[in-house]
């Protein structure tokens, strides 16, 4: 045990290290591009005051050529003119000195003007768009922290029940030689021993190897997301703080040269350098040398290594079992899922080329032929233009923004698709895997298939309303820390429904959601024997919490939440909303933390289900949270789904612990428990499973009292991964009230008083399957179809109902009365008032 946490903490920190390392790498990532706006902002900015002093030093220099020119051309006027080939030549030396004076205050006023102005701009835009790029770069490293987290979170998920699995094993290897040193006489005892120890080796097989895919998956999915981000995201991040920049900087560089160009013939070869250096502007040729210069900070950092638990040799996803039934579903729910994504996203890629070419375009429509200052038509059409040129602006500034929107999505879209890829490139391999004739070797696994049992029966029920009624008065008279249909539709969704698209927002049925709500009242659990919609599931859990007389959250606390809901720092907010939540009566607070544990599991799920916590505060939060009659709904609305979004990020931080508080604890990994399940046989097994005798029926708790009936019923314990399975004090309400417990016994509490008392009844499912088991293969005469076995199973029931009303008739008359009390505690430091 020692060597396996050694283990533990040794992975532990090799995650924690790189993790850390690729947090220190995405800082500095932040850093590179900050330092990468500044020299661009600081080559704009030399740029500027380049050309305008270049403006001032072409200025003075064409007004000393026109002083010249003059000068020597008024001493040529108070003389003859002369018509020799000398005074020609002084003539056309003026003459061109002259013009060269008109072409260097052109370029000067070029400099000064119209070269100017769009580098301003090009440094207003180009700073916005480094901005939102930046913006959009954390949110994609938080978006891949996240991913790391969760795939750490699954990591430790899977070590924790495979330590179960190895500590499991290793009691049954110590029994089976127990077994083989014993003698004959405790044969039987160590049998049902080992018996037992299978059972519980199986059940957190099946634990560990769920827990080892969302391990394997969430690996994948980080692993993946790293590549992409290093890969591709990157690249686009940069090519989106510098659009435009190369190209407004090209344009004014090639009007500049132009101009040089006209005036200046004979530099020719210096002014060749300067165009191929212009010429040689590449915005991608830049990009690719940026990341070179820094390749240590936006190198990819290493793959994320599987590290198995101890002796764990399985190390790919796999489809055994009943995880085959659920790796099989997810795998078609993210294929549909992924092929949706992959349409939008690839409709955002096109639409964000599109906005590209536009801001490009936009961008490229500036005026900057530098002949149209040197005349007076020139500068008349020049301030004809400027009115267009606010209207430009305005353009440009909307078509940036939707192309930064753009850009985002396709981002973010396109880190979605690769995680979603990742996923179901392992389930597929998986599932191919699992039909191959060849395929994975049956292990710790039976050819039965299982469905949960209806354990209740409407003839046992008791005062107090589940719907429109108040929950502590129902916890106080059940026994039940959480109520049955909040636990019952919890394990449905965890079972089918955390990939389903759109749970808890897309409606069900209102026909089947008044069904199973009239079903639930009975006392019965609808969802145990029958297929149901998965929203109309999800709507039922809703309007459960929506028709309480008392909300969940009580009214008079309601002002406290949404008030530290504001706090801005993390760790005070949890720890305020802890202060407040604390004062709550134990029993909501079991309820809660075990309804806000759930919820942030199926918001882990949001790349396949799109239900994020503020998705899904949405849809509770008015459930959950009410306010007075006074106050404004539509300002405390958003304040609600605020409030229940940070509850449900941060639940972990507010509610207790189960050291702290005992009580039923959502657990993420579920399967049917043993007790809430029943066996569906295959074809070969059908027609024993379907054949009775009349001598072999037995009823009542002679069939359960059967060692060979505990015995059976242990070898098929396949139980709910839900924390009631550890711990079953916890669905006792107290001394007088009753209890359920999920095991073929119902405990249903009658109105408490002295003529009342506490009793048990076996399950109708319980005692038909111990008859079958009972039942000798060859003491069965003929094949029984289907209508008489449903015949029979009604006689059991009316048999059972009987047995119970004579049984609760004989002990009420004995029976104390007494009252439950709610429980005091403390968490927190505060103890309850």
């Amino acid at each position: 045990m020692t060597s396996n946490v050694k283990l533990r903490k040794a992975g532990l920190v090799d995650y924690e290290t790189q993790i850390k390392e690729v947090r220190c790498q995405l800082g500095e990532q932040l850093k590179v591009l900050d330092v990468t706006l500044e020299q661009k902002s600081q080559q704009l900015q030399d740029l500027s005051d380049y050309l305008r002093r270049r403006g001032e030093l072409e200025s003075e220099y064409a007004r000393s050529l026109d002083k010249l020119a003059e000068r020597f051309t008024s001493r040529l006027k108070r003389k003859e003119p002369s018509g020799n080939s000398v005074a020609q030549v002084w003539l056309a030396l003026l003459s061109h000195t002259r013009q060269e004076s008109k072409d260097h205050s052109g370029l000067s006023e070029s400099c000064s003007n119209f070269l100017i102005q769009p580098l301003t701009h090009c440094l207003e835009y180009t700073q916005r768009l480094a901005k939102k790029s930046k913006d959009i770069c954390m949110h994609l490293q938080d978006g891949l922290l996240k991913v790391t987290t969760e795939m750490q979170t699954a990591w430790r998920t899977y070590y924790q029940y495979h330590s179960e699995y190895v500590c499991a094993e290793g009691k049954l290897k110590d029994a089976e030689k127990q077994e083989e040193k014993q003698k004959q006489s405790a044969a039987k005892k160590l049998e049902r021993l080992i018996e037992k120890r299978q059972g519980k080796v199986q059940e957190i097989y099946l634990k560990c190897s769920k827990a080892r895919n969302e391990y394997l998956l969430n690996l994948a999915a980080a692993n993946s997301s790293m590549k992409k981000y290093y890969l591709h995201d990157i690249s686009t991040l940069i090519d989106c703080a510098d659009a435009g920049y190369h190209l407004s900087l090209g344009q004014v560089m090639q009007a500049y040269l132009s101009g040089r160009t006209r005036t200046q013939q004979n530099l020719g070869r210096g002014l060749q350098q300067l165009q191929d250096t212009v010429s040689g502007l590449d915005q991608v040729q830049d990009r690719d040398t940026l990341l070179q210069e820094h390749n240590n900070t936006f190198c990819m950092p290493l793959r994320f290594s599987y590290q198995p638990h101890d002796g764990d040799q399985i190390s790919e996803v796999i489809a055994e079992c009943e995880v085959r039934f659920e790796l099989e579903t997810r795998y078609r729910q993210i294929q549909s899922r992924l092929k949706v994504v992959s349409e939008e996203t690839d409709e955002v890629f096109k639409s964000m080329s599109a906005a590209q070419s536009s801001l490009l375009e936009n961008i490229g429509d500036t005026d900057l032929d530098p002949g149209s200052g040197s005349s007076q038509e020139g500068s008349t059409e020049n301030l004809l233009v400027k009115p267009s040129v606010a209207r430009r602006r305005a353009n440009l500034q909307e078509v940036e923004n939707v192309y930064i929107t753009r850009a985002k999505e396709y981002l973010v879209g396109s880190s979605l698709v690769c995680k979603l890829q990742a996923k179901h490139d392992q389930l597929k391999a998986a599932v191919e895997k699992a039909e191959a004739p060849n395929g994975y070797q049956q292990r710790l696994c039976g050819k039965t298939m299982r469905f949960r049992k209806n354990h209740s029966c409407s003839a046992l029920t008791h005062n107090h309303k589940l719907f429109f009624g108040d929950m502590l008065s129902f916890i106080q008279a059940t026994g039940q820390q959480v109520p049955v249909i909040v636990q019952s539709c919890i394990c449905f969704i965890n079972l089918h429904g955390l990939h389903h698209e759109g749970i808890f927002r897309v409606p069900g049925s209102q026909m089947e959601i008044n069904s199973l709500r009239d079903a639930f009242e009975r006392g019965e659990d609808p969802l145990a024997e029958r297929k149901c919609d998965l929203d109309s599931v999800a709507g039922v859990l809703k309007l459960y919490f929506r028709s309480l007389e008392s909300p969940l959250v009580p009214i008079e606390s309601t002002g406290q939440l949404l008030e530290h809901a504001q706090i801005k720092n993390e760790a005070e907010r949890a720890a305020q909303l802890r202060a407040v939540i604390s004062s709550f009566p134990e029993p909501v607070v079991i309820v809660m933390r075990y309804l806000f544990a759930f919820l942030h599991h199926v918001t882990e799920y949001s790349d396949e289900n799109m239900m994020q916590p503020y998705n899904l505060a949405v849809c509770f939060g008015p459930s959950l949270v009410r306010y007075g009659k006074d106050d404004d709904a539509v300002t405390l609305q958003p304040q609600i789904n605020a409030l229940v979004n940070n509850i449900i990020v941060q639940h972990e931080s507010i509610f207790p612990s189960q050291r702290e508080l005992q009580g039923p604890v959502y657990e993420k990994c579920m399967t049917l428990e043993q007790d809430d399940c029943e066996p569906i046989i295959e074809e070969g097994e059908a027609e024993v499973e379907n054949t009775l005798g009349k001598d072999g029926m037995q009823t009542g708790n002679s069939a359960e009292s059967s060692p060979a009936a505990v015995a059976h019923k242990r070898n098929e314990r396949p139980r709910c991964n839900s924390s009631s399975s550890g711990d079953r004090s916890r669905f006792t309400g107290g001394p007088a009230g009753g209890s359920v417990a999920l095991g073929g016994k119902f405990v249903f509490p009658n109105p408490v008083g002295s003529q009342c008392k506490p009793w048990l009844v076996n399950s109708p499912g319980s005692v038909h399957k111990q008859l079958q088991h009972n039942l000798s293969l060859e003491d069965i005469p003929v094949q029984v179809d289907k209508d008489v076995c449903h015949h029979m199973d009604s006689v059991f029931k009316e048999l059972l109902l009987r047995q119970a009303v004579q049984t609760a008739a004989s002990s009420s008359a004995s029976s104390p009365s007494g009252q439950v009390p709610q429980r005091k505690g403390r968490w927190d430091g505060r103890s309850r008032k």
